[in-house]
């Protein structure tokens, strides 16, 4: 957990790809998040990618240029098949040595006035003509409840009196997810169905969800595993961490409400989750570490999910933005209209906390697996991840600048989830926008 910045983060640095010097770019020098691409419309194999201004270096075209060479840890032939591959998983079990090096070496070839310009002006792609693919096979999806006060809001609407339950500031709570159902930004997926129960019923009833939401949510790619049995503990718990993206967790919050006790979500989370196309890696993150506090009169971590360092720079300050499009603003040619804005460094667990508990008991988690840090919310209503705690679970609808309201989607309502750092002296580093559309119900 200590900060250590170096050459790469020079806010000074230059890229010869001129789009990355613009100042709102989500993808300058000091960034250079991975992603899975190919060129849009062909069917040429899917290939790993650099992210560059409005550009897309491709990896493996990149090394054939000799890219790489005279860097220790970037030769021999695991490191070139995992550059070559179709996605990020061999590449994110080589370990932090080699993401470091990778690292070092792209800022150096992608710098003003290095002498590989011309070579690699033939393997870049504009991210316009660019079709995506999810980042890495995900074996393994563990969706995680890790914002105070997102548990709190919503612990409200049903429990007013004693919102948190024992157990939440004691351990950090998550249920196993559904991998398959992932998709990349621009994924569309059908308005689920199942069954709920209406307040005045005493008999369920089958049919398409009603009460149709998001979750703002950071995903966490794992980079190499555990053995099973093995356990990762605090101090080298990053070290197995690749990247974080942005993650939407659907949620349908009356299937949720009938069927979530005793064992938790099932159906009203499993339709559909989408993240960003970019992975941005721990060390681009590094300027913006940020101090992770606890309420001196809350439980104060275990000995197994502490660490030194923890408290001075285990969090993360990263804004996370959602905006929705109804099906009205995008055929009027209306942007997307913000909803909330957040922060990361509100979690009330921090990243490597998840790793070391997700394995604590001997789990074995293996490169690619998500985390999902749960929907992240902050201490003001308007920093609320979701609409069940903007519309105060249904109760208080939204009113868009256009007049439509809302207080659960509609279908055609397109979600749109933004995440950047941002300060004075450092350079902006984004992840991208994570798009996801609802459509109807199958009938």
């Amino acid at each position: 957990m200590t900060v250590q910045l170096n050459e790469t983060h020079d806010v000074a640095l230059r890229s010869w790809v001129a789009s990355a010097n613009q100042a709102d770019t989500d993808f300058p020098l000091q960034n250079l998040p991975y992603g899975v691409f190919r060129r849009q419309g062909s069917s040429q194999s899917y290939r790993i990618g650099i992210a560059i201004g409005d550009q897309i270096l491709d990896l493996a075209a990149a090394h054939a240029a000799h890219a790489f060479a005279g860097y220790t840890e970037l030769q021999g032939g695991h490191f070139t098949n995992a550059v070559n591959a179709s996605n990020l998983n061999a590449l994110m079990g080589l370990g932090a040595p080699v993401w470091s090096a990778l690292r070092l070496a792209l800022s150096r070839v992608l710098r003003e006035g290095a002498s590989l310009q011309g070579a690699l002006q033939a393997c870049l792609l504009a991210q316009s003509a660019a079709e995506f693919a999810l980042p890495a096979h995900i074996g393994d999806y563990t969706d995680f409840y890790t914002s105070v006060h997102h548990a709190t809001a919503v612990g409200k609407l049903f429990r007013p009196d004693n919102p948190l339950l024992p157990n939440y500031k004691w351990v950090p709570i998550g249920y196993h997810g559904r991998a398959s159902s992932i998709g990349v930004s621009g994924q569309q997926f059908r308005r689920p169905v199942g069954q709920t129960k209406p307040p005045a019923s005493d008999t369920p009833v089958f049919g398409p969800a009603k009460r149709m939401d998001y979750e703002m949510e950071i995903g966490i790619f794992v980079g190499p595993g555990n053995a099973l049995g093995d356990v990762i503990n605090m101090d080298k718990a990053e070290s197995h961490i690749f990247g974080l993206c942005l993650l939407n967790d659907w949620s349908a919050r009356d299937v949720q409400a009938w069927e979530y006790q005793p064992l938790g979500p099932f159906l009203a989370k499993n339709f559909a989750s989408t993240i960003s196309p970019w992975v941005v890696t721990l060390e681009a993150l590094a300027p913006y570490r940020h101090a992770w506090t606890r309420d001196v009169e809350d439980p104060q971590p275990m000995a197994y999910l502490d660490a030194p360092g923890l408290r001075d720079s285990g969090a993360f300050d990263i804004q996370l933005e959602v905006l929705l499009q109804t099906e009205k603003m995008r055929a009027a040619g209306v942007p997307a209209e913000r909803l909330s804005l957040s922060n990361f460094r509100h979690s009330y667990w921090t990243i490597a906390q998840l790793i070391t508990h997700h394995t604590v008991n001997g789990c074995n988690l293996n490169p690619g697996d998500l985390l999902g840090s749960g929907t992240q919310s902050g201490p003001f209503a308007e920093e609320a991840g979701s609409l069940l705690e903007l519309t105060e679970g249904g109760k208080k609808a939204l009113t868009l600048t256009n007049g439509e309201q809302r207080i659960f989607m509609e279908d055609g309502d397109a979600i749109v989830m933004r995440g950047w750092a941002q300060k004075e002296g450092c350079a902006r580093i984004g992840f991208g926008d994570v798009v996801g559309t609802l459509l109807p119900a199958r009938v």
